[in-house]
C-alpha cells in the first residue's frame, strides 16, 4: 500500500494520495478504499483521477459493492484471472489434441493426409473448441457443407479423424469423454469398393506397351505387381536385402498393415530380379540420387495411355487387383490363401474377390454337368456310355 501522505475524503473508507501524471507530469490524485472482508482489513487501489476518471463518490460506490460482495476484491480478481490463464493453458482444444496426436503418431502412414484433412476441414471449425464444446449439430453442419463439393469418402475420412482425435484425448487423459447426448459422430457408410480388372485383350495391350517403353525400371515394377501383387509403397521401399533368393521369398518391410511380412517369389519375379541392374543404392527401384522413389506418375501414365486403358484405371493399384482377380477366378486358390498373398489384415478385405472364385467353381461344376448330360443323351440313343478317364 502507498507510503505517501494520505488525504481524507468526505466518504468513509476512501482516501487518496498524489502522484505525477505519467503522461503530462502534473499532480494527479490516486484513490484508495478500505473495507473488511471475511474479518480481514482490505486496502485496495480504486483508480487514478485522470486515467480512470475516478472520483471520491465513485470510489465510495465501488467500496460498497465490494463490501456487499457484488464485486470481487482485487486479490480475488487477480486469482480468478490467473486461474483462467491456467485453465486456458491446460484446456485441450482440438488444435492442441491434434498437435499431441501428431507428435506421437510419427510412424503412422496416414500422417500426411491426416494433417491436410485437419488443416482444411477440422481446424477451421473446431480448432479452438474442446470436445465438450462440440455438439452433434456442429458435426452435421460440417458434413452437409462438405458433401456439396466433396466425395462421401472424403467426408468419411474427415469425420473419422475427428472421432479418432477425441478418442485419443480421452485415452490419454487430456479431456473427458463428451456427453453422448450432446455429441454423436456418425461415420456415414461409403460403398467405395472398387475392383479393377482387365480383359485379356487389355492385358495383352498393356504388356506390349510395358515391353516397348523406354523406362525399364517402371516397366519392371508394373510386371512385378502382376507377379506378386505388391503395393505401390512396398515397391518403392523394396531393397535388395529384402529378397531371399535362397528360400524364394520377398520381405515386405513396414507394409500397409504395419507388420513386416513375407510373400513367395515366383519364378518370373526371380528372373526379373536376376536381370535387373544393381546400383549403389540399397533400393531395387531407386529414385533420384539413389534415394527411395516417391513417384512414377509420368512414365506409368504414358504406358497406360499407349495401352489404351480406361482413364479410371489406376496402373499400379489396378494391377494388384488384376493379380488378385486372376488367382480368384482360377478356382485353384482359396480365400484364406489369397488373403495371405495379398497381406490383407482381415478376410473382409479379400471378400471382394469371392464372386470370381465362385464363378470359377460354378464353371467347373458345369463341366461335370455337361459330361453327365451328354452321357445320358447317348444312353437314350442306345450308344455305349464312355465316361472320360479323368473326371
Amino acid at each position: 500500500m502507498p507510503s505517501k501522505k494520505r488525504f481524507k475524503t468526505g466518504y468513509p473508507g476512501v482516501y487518496y494520495t498524489e502522484a505525477a501524471n505519467k503522461i503530462k507530469g502534473k499532480p494527479e490524485k490516486i484513490y484508495y478504499i478500505l473495507y473488511r472482508k471475511g474479518g480481514k482489513l482490505v486496502e485496495e487501489k480504486a483508480g487514478r483521477q485522470k486515467r480512470d476518471d475516478m472520483t471520491p463518490a465513485r470510489a465510495a460506490k465501488l467500496r460498497g459493492m465490494k463490501v456487499d460482495g457484488e464485486k470481487r476484491t482485487n486479490q480475488e480478481r487477480r486469482e480468478q484471472e490467473q486461474a483462467e490463464v491456467r485453465e486456458r493453458e491446460g484446456r485441450y482444444t482440438l488444435k492442441k489434441l491434434w498437435d499431441e496426436y501428431d507428435r506421437q503418431k510419427t510412424n503412422f502412414k496416414g500422417r500426411l493426409p491426416d494433417r491436410s484433412r485437419f488443416k482444411l476441414y477440422i481446424e477451421p471449425e473446431f480448432g479452438k473448441k474442446t470436445p465438450a464444446e462440440i455438439i452433434t449439430l456442429d458435426v452435421d453442419r460440417l458434413r452437409l457443407r462438405m458433401l456439396k463439393d466433396k466425395s462421401p469418402q472424403t467426408v468419411k475420412l474427415v469425420l473419422s479423424l475427428l472421432k479418432r482425435l477425441i478418442n485419443f484425448g480421452v485415452r490419454k487423459g487430456l479431456c473427458p469423454m463428451p456427453d453422448p447426448a450432446k455429441l454423436s459422430i456418425e461415420i456415414p457408410p461409403v460403398d467405395n469398393i472398387k475392383t479393377e480388372d482387365l480383359s485379356n485383350d487389355q492385358l495383352k495391350a498393356l504388356l506390349k506397351a510395358i515391353d516397348e517403353d523406354s523406362n525399364i525400371e517402371v516397366a519392371r515394377m508394373m510386371k512385378l505387381v502382376l507377379y506378386t501383387g505388391m503395393r505401390r509403397g512396398e515397391l518403392f521401399r523394396l531393397k535388395w536385402d529384402h529378397i531371399d533368393f535362397e528360400r524364394n521369398f520377398i520381405l515386405l518391410d513396414d507394409p500397409k498393415g504395419g507388420v513386416s511380412q513375407r510373400i513367395p517369389m515366383t519364378g518370373a519375379a526371380r528372373e526379373l530380379f536376376n536381370s535387373h541392374e544393381r546400383t549403389k543404392s540399397p533400393f531395387v527401384f531407386p529414385g533420384k540420387n539413389g534415394n527411395q522413389r516417391t513417384d512414377v506418375r509420368t512414365p506409368i501414365n504414358r504406358i497406360k495411355k499407349k495401352a489404351g486403358l480406361p482413364e479410371s484405371f489406376r496402373p499400379l493399384h489396378g494391377l494388384r487387383h488384376v493379380y488378385a482377380s486372376m488367382l480368384a477366378s482360377s478356382g485353384k486358390v482359396d480365400m484364406y490363401t489369397l488373403q495371405k498373398l495379398l497381406t490383407h489384415k482381415s478376410p473382409q478385405m479379400t471378400q471382394r474377390y469371392a464372386h470370381l472364385r465362385d464363378d470359377a467353381l460354378r464353371q467347373a461344376a458345369n463341366v461335370a454337368e455337361d459330361i453327365i448330360m451328354g452321357a445320358m443323351e447317348d444312353k437314350k440313343q442306345g450308344k455305349v456310355l464312355q465316361l472320360p478317364n479323368k473326371f
